[in-house]
């Protein structure tokens, strides 16, 4: 029987795959423009997304699709995308200083744009598998991708999280199974939790799914490897880490818990990931350490309104947008203050950065806001009424309060970290009395490159603009 292929519903697919091939054209035939090509092909795929007809499938039997390109997957498609083209150029100035071969940066990072794109639009457990381990392989050699031996805990980030996801993707793989030998159904569609004897074999393939996508989300108890690979990654890596990867893990659990009966082990991972989270982050001293565990806690908000099942999943994709959004935002603005150094640093080394470089200093505390549900970071602000909103509405009330207990919880570092940038440094053991003299030493210019302010700009631009208009957000996620 001769199947065919809509080629259409295919052409985002094409354009994220042709340019991790562009890119590796490009270094073999070049050997520069590497980041333009990568980031000219991220621009592509964003188009594709867009020019791409509605809830197109192909690969179909019957009504049952294993490729599925809605609205909700083309708003992904360009999330992912973009977050690509700001990695890249987050990426550039420590490239082109030689931190690492920049071809096979640029290849292993397009690579996993391919498998975001795939994730997005999987129509079974078998897509959606092998769409989020092409998004993660390629990000266990960039954690420790570099020429330099000046960051030893690199290697050591990347080998813990190699085998972290390992485990994770063979329980993953291990709950599928289980769940099509007891239902017979692979096509999201048709996941249901079994009958008859068949039953307790599809509920521990269900918790099994659930647990192996925790993992990738960095969920409480599955969270150990995150701040440690986040430190030791170089800042752009942990960027990407910190909402791509994760954005991937959010869009399989979702697919997962709206059509089988999770809700019970969602909602204590869900209190367990975001008061963890939370209290963790308020001792931390290192700057890329404190987002990873509120990274970790931010991911407790998401997975709380998918204990709903379906009704919660338009709530939680519009907090991971909203999240992905600001935690680039934060992850740019360090990258930028922190110049050639390629760690986050300590918290310490932020002081008096906002007097030193305005601008930057404006886009950390926004992102800060946001990620606190504060204004002026609207975007966040929705996005945590939208998650409490969803609960009441459901009947789950105590899980609303649990969140909003954490959200002011999380203040106390958010608030600490944010006062640091405009906190003065004074100059030890040095007398100036020229008041002139004095502001030049207490506020150096920080030389911060084109192409990382143009990304942290554009990044929080967004960030703003679907703050004041999240309506246009949740419109393409219930599309």
């Amino acid at each position: 029987m001769t199947q065919a292929v809509d080629h259409a519903a295919l052409l985002p697919l094409y354009a994220a795959a042709g340019t991790a091939l562009l890119v590796l054209i490009v270094e073999l035939a070049v050997g520069r423009f590497q980041i333009v090509a990568g980031v000219a092909g991220a621009v592509a795929t964003v188009v594709c997304a867009i020019a791409a007809p509605d809830h197109a499938t192909t690969f179909c039997n019957g009504d049952l699709c294993s490729w599925v390109f809605s609205p909700q997957a083309a708003l992904l498609t360009v999330l992912f995308a973009a977050l690509t083209a700001g990695v890249l150029a987050l990426s550039a100035p420590a490239l082109r200083a030689g931190y690492a071969p920049l071809g096979e940066f640029a290849f292993l990072l397009t690579s996993s744009m391919t498998g975001g794109v795939v994730v997005a639009c999987a129509g079974d457990l078998i897509t959606l598998i092998v769409g989020l381990e092409t998004l993660t392989l390629p990000l266990y050699v960039l954690v420790g991708l570099r020429r330099r031996r000046d960051h030893p805990a690199g290697s050591a980030a990347a080998v813990t999280f190699f085998l972290i996801s390992v485990v994770s993707t063979a329980v993953a793989s291990l709950g599928a199974a289980l769940l099509y030998v007891a239902t017979g159904a692979l096509h999201l569609t048709e996941l249901t939790g079994g009958t008859g004897r068949f039953e307790h074999l599809a509920a521990a393939g269900a918790a099994l799914l659930v647990i192996g996508f925790a993992f990738k989300v960095a969920a409480v108890p599955l969270h150990a490897w995150a701040p440690p690979t986040y430190d030791g990654a170089p800042v752009p890596v942990a960027a990407y880490l910190s909402t791509a990867s994760k954005l991937g893990g959010v869009i399989a659990l979702a697919a997962v818990v709206q059509r089988l009966d999770t809700g019970l082990v969602v909602a204590v991972l869900a209190v367990l990931t975001m008061t963890v989270g939370n209290l963790v982050a308020l001792r931390q001293n290192r700057m890329v350490r404190l987002l990873a565990w509120s990274s970790v806690a931010q991911a407790g908000y998401i997975l709380a309104p998918l204990a709903l099942g379906a009704a919660g999943v338009e709530a939680a994709f519009a907090y991971a947008v909203f999240f992905v959004l600001l935690e680039f935002v934060a992850f740019g603005a360090v990258t930028a203050l922190r110049g050639t150094a390629v760690d986050g640093g300590t918290l310490d080394d932020y002081r008096g950065a906002g007097r030193r470089a305005t601008w930057l200093g404006a886009a950390l505390v926004l992102a800060f806001a946001g990620l606190a549900g504060l204004p002026p970071g609207l975007a966040g602000l929705f996005a945590k009424v939208t998650v409490v909103d969803a609960l009441i509405e459901a009947g789950w009330g105590w899980l609303a309060g649990v969140v909003a207990l954490n959200a002011v919880i999380a203040l106390a570092y958010y608030v600490r970290a944010a006062a640091l940038l405009y906190t003065p440094i004074r100059p030890v053991g040095i007398a100036i009395a020229d008041p002139e003299l004095l502001h030049r030493a207490t506020h150096p210019r920080l030389p911060v490159p084109a192409v990382v302010t143009v990304a942290v700009v554009v990044a929080a631009v967004a960030a703003v603009v679907v703050g004041f208009a999240p309506q246009v957000i949740f419109d393409m996620l219930a599309g």
